[in-house]
C-alpha cells in the first residue's frame, strides 16, 4: 500500500488545524498569565510601599510620644526643683 503525496498532505492538514488551535490557545493562556502576573507584581509593590509608609508614620508617632514624655518629665523635674528651692 503506497501513500501518495495528496493523501499524505490531506492527512497532515487534517491534523495540522487542531494543532494550530491548540497552539493558539496555549499562547493565549501564556499571555493571560503574563497579564495576571504583571498585575499581581504591581499590586504587591503598591502594598509594600503602603506598608513602608505606614511603618514610617508609626515610627514618627512613637518618636513624638517619647519626645513629649521626655519634655514632660523635664518640666516636672524643673517644677520639683523650683518647689524644693522655695
Amino acid at each position: 500500500m503506497t501513500s501518495t503525496p495528496s493523501v499524505r498532505s490531506r492527512a497532515q492538514s487534517h491534523f495540522k488545524s487542531p494543532q494550530q488551535r491548540d497552539d493558539a490557545v496555549r499562547n493565549q493562556i501564556e499571555k493571560d498569565r503574563a497579564v495576571v502576573d504583571a498585575k499581581t507584581a504591581r499590586l504587591k509593590a503598591l502594598r509594600l510601599a503602603k506598608q513602608a509608609e505606614d511603618q514610617i508614620e508609626a515610627d514618627r508617632l512613637v518618636t513624638q510620644k517619647s519626645e513629649a514624655k521626655t519634655r514632660i518629665a523635664a518640666a516636672k523635674a524643673a517644677a520639683k526643683a523650683l518647689k524644693s528651692q522655695s
